[in-house]
């Protein structure tokens, strides 16, 4: 059986507020050793530390997402950061989707957020992850600016001017590169060094092809191993090995441990 590392799963947001646990066992029955449940809104760190202490081989990160910046505490944050369970902070980043570009102070904010969040992962030697939606550029310039920085760009967008931040940052990748639609993602892929690739589902979200459309889980990531696996002319078993060897080096995860 292929195992692997889920590196970002939101199982503490509410479309599982009643099934988590058949989730987190029907995961581990496809083959999960690990999955780290990022900070998204600071009001959620309960449920997420809920969950890390129930089961072996789940992990947390203490964060603000960049839509949910006005619930950023920095107190807070502290309070969890740590935990032996806590391995990240984030996921924090730049978000312009839904802007209208002319919306300068909303992007002040979130790069004020995200910089208190770096400075934080900074200070207690945590490595971030990073949301990056339609601000390559300004994200770019941010991350830079900090060269002792470690950490994951989270949901991997293909911009080619990231691939520059590869000496100190992984990539995550998830269903996305499994969209019909997703072939300039697919064409990048090769360029992303194989030490510096991680995957992912975020779930509940962009769940992999052919059960788009429907909640993600966890137990989807052979779906992703699979089409990664043809991209980089990889067998998913060595794609395997690979990524989790770089998620347990930039997380600091046991690797002996598996979901209970």
């Amino acid at each position: 059986m292929l195992e692997w590392i889920d590196t970002h799963c939101h199982l503490d947001h509410h479309l599982y507020s009643t099934d988590a646990e058949q989730v987190i066992k029907e995961a581990r029955g496809a083959g999960m050793l690990h999955a780290i449940i990022p900070g998204a809104d600071p009001r959620d760190l309960p449920r997420a530390l809920a969950l890390c202490s129930s089961h072996e081989g789940l992990y947390f990160a203490v964060g603000a997402h960049p839509l949910d910046c006005q619930h950023f505490d920095l107190a807070e944050l502290q309070r969890y950061i740590q935990h032996p369970q806590c391995v990240a902070v984030g996921e924090c980043g730049l978000d312009y989707h839904r802007l209208d570009p002319n919306d300068e102070d909303t992007k002040a904010h979130q790069k004020e957020v995200f910089k208190a969040q770096i400075e934080l992962a900074l200070e207690y030697q945590k490595p971030l992850i990073v949301h990056i939606r339609e601000a390559s550029q300004d994200a770019y310039d941010i991350l830079k600016a900090y060269p002792h920085l470690r950490g994951v760009l989270h949901c991997f967008n293909g911009d080619a001017i990231l691939l520059n931040l590869c000496e100190n940052f992984y990539y995550g990748i998830g269903g996305v590169a499994t969209f019909k639609n997703a072939k300039y993602l697919q064409n990048i892929l090769p360029q992303i060094p194989l030490d510096r690739l991680l995957l992912e589902t975020d779930a509940p979200y962009l769940t992999p092809h052919p059960f788009r459309g429907t909640r993600n889980e966890p137990r989807h990531i052979p779906l992703v191993l699979q089409k990664l696996s043809e991209i980089l002319k990889i067998s998913p078993i060595d794609l395997a090995r690979i990524t989790n060897a770089n998620a347990t080096a930039l997380f600091s995860l046991m690797p002996h441990v598996k979901v209970s």
